[in-house]
Order: structure tokens, then C-alpha cells, then sequence
């Protein structure tokens, strides 16, 4: 891909290895796992980063957090959504679209989360896009959107690929540039919608504090029946509303 050198994120690491251990039985469904302290020690991380890590499990359905118990293991996910296929920035502006900042542009493999979601092989290279999405000076959303691979996207929406291969990136959300280059093809939307709070590293990128409560979207768009993004928006507290269907 002609994109910028790899970058693999310490979280996403230290969030493979406790998946791996989900996977492998270490900690099999309705377990608990062990307390923070303890958990930081046996991995040889630091609690912060172990946090971080914990928070993403728990966002994408490995994990629930039980009072007076703690976190256990879970294969359950929400299904509750916005099923729009429309960029976040429109979806959340008052008229006029919410302005998209890049932070990261790059190429990972996959984790638990895109290898559900865009069925991605173990060593696969995801696009992958962070921006941040801002309005009067404020930041409104954190998105993190991932393409599937290349050689998918070549099959079934070669012009999504060639748009995501511009140099340079354009400074606009991965969805944005799906919707822009999908004239005459037809996208479906799936999403969900879970309660959560930023954590540290997503509340620096929003200028907030760590336990900011805050709504997390996740959301694949599909072209027939194969999965071309995968995304998750992180709206904190104050965010500009957002049009949900609730389905039981």
C-alpha cells in the first residue's frame, strides 16, 4: 500500500494479547479476570495502559464489567444502531458538516475487532484512518475507521480503493471518501451503540478527562454482502446529537 510505514499502537499489542488468551481458553467464557494489579503485573505493563486495553475489550463485547465482581469474559454484542449510511460529520452537524482533522494515517494488522467485522486474515494490512471531528473550535467526535484489504476492495469497489490511495490523504473521514467514490453502488450500514467513558489516551485526543462518560458507535458498511469499513466514533459528553434507531 503506498502509505506511511506501518505503526502497530502499544494498546492494540497488550489488546492481542489478552484476546489471545480469551481465545486460547485462558479465560473462557464467564470467567473473570484477574484484578487489575494483578493482571498489569503477570503481562509487565503498566495500569494505565492495562486500562486502555481493558476498555477496548469491553467496547468491542469480550468484556463486561460486573459490579462487585469485576470484568468478565462475554460473546454477546449490542443491537442497538443508527443504520444511515452518511458521514458522522454530517450526521452530527447543524447544517453545516463538522470539520474532519487527521491524526493518523497508517496501515495495522487486524484485531479482534476488524477481523469480525471486515472477516480480515490473521496478517492482513488494514487501512487504517484516525481523525478528529471539530466545530467552533471544539472537538465534537474521535473516529477510527479501517478499509478492508486491498485486494478486497479491488474486487468489489475499485474505485474506493483508488480514492483511498490519493497522495495525500484528504482531509476528510474514510466514510466520506466511501460515500464519494460509491456513485451508482449501492452501501448497507450496520452499528451499535454502547455507554462507555474516553479513557486516558482517547480523553488527551478530546481534551477531556479519562472518565468523561461517552457514547461509543461502531459501525461496518458493506457493498452487497462484503464489508468494506469498519469504524468506531467516539462521542464524549456535550457531543451534538445523534439520530438512533433502537431495535430489540
Amino acid at each position: 500500500m503506498a502509505v506511511s510505514a506501518q505503526q502497530r499502537r502499544p494498546v492494540v499489542a497488550l489488546y492481542e494479547r489478552i484476546a489471545d488468551a480469551i481465545h486460547d481458553g485462558t479465560y473462557p467464557p464467564g470467567s473473570t479476570l484477574p484484578s487489575e494489579p494483578r493482571l498489569a503485573g503477570a503481562l509487565g505493563v503498566s495500569r494505565p495502559a492495562l486500562r486502555e486495553a481493558l476498555l477496548l475489550l469491553q467496547e468491542d463485547g469480550l468484556l463486561t464489567v460486573r459490579r462487585g465482581v469485576g470484568r468478565t469474559v462475554n460473546d454477546r454484542v449490542p443491537r442497538r444502531g443508527y443504520e444511515r449510511v452518511q458521514p458522522l460529520e454530517e450526521l452530527l452537524s447543524a447544517g453545516a458538516a463538522l470539520r474532519v482533522r487527521p491524526l493518523l494515517r497508517a496501515v495495522e494488522e487486524p484485531t479482534d475487532f476488524t477481523a469480525q467485522h471486515l472477516l480480515a486474515a490473521a496478517r492482513a494490512e488494514l487501512r487504517f484512518w484516525e481523525s478528529l471531528l471539530t466545530g467552533e473550535g471544539t472537538a465534537a467526535a474521535l473516529s477510527q475507521e479501517w478499509a478492508a484489504e486491498e485486494e478486497v476492495l479491488e474486487r468489489v469497489h475499485p474505485a474506493f480503493a483508488q480514492a483511498l490511495r490519493a497522495e495525500p490523504a484528504p482531509a476528510a473521514s474514510m466514510l466520506s471518501v466511501l460515500a464519494g467514490a460509491s456513485r451508482g453502488i449501492q452501501l448497507t450500514g450496520h452499528s451499535a451503540v454502547t455507554a462507555t467513558v474516553l479513557g486516558q489516551r482517547r480523553g488527551e485526543q478530546l481534551d477531556r478527562s479519562a472518565d468523561t462518560p461517552a457514547v461509543l458507535v461502531t459501525q461496518v458498511i458493506r457493498v452487497a454482502q462484503t464489508p468494506v469499513l469498519a469504524a468506531k466514533h467516539m462521542l464524549p459528553t456535550g457531543a451534538p446529537a445523534l439520530p438512533v434507531l433502537h431495535t430489540t
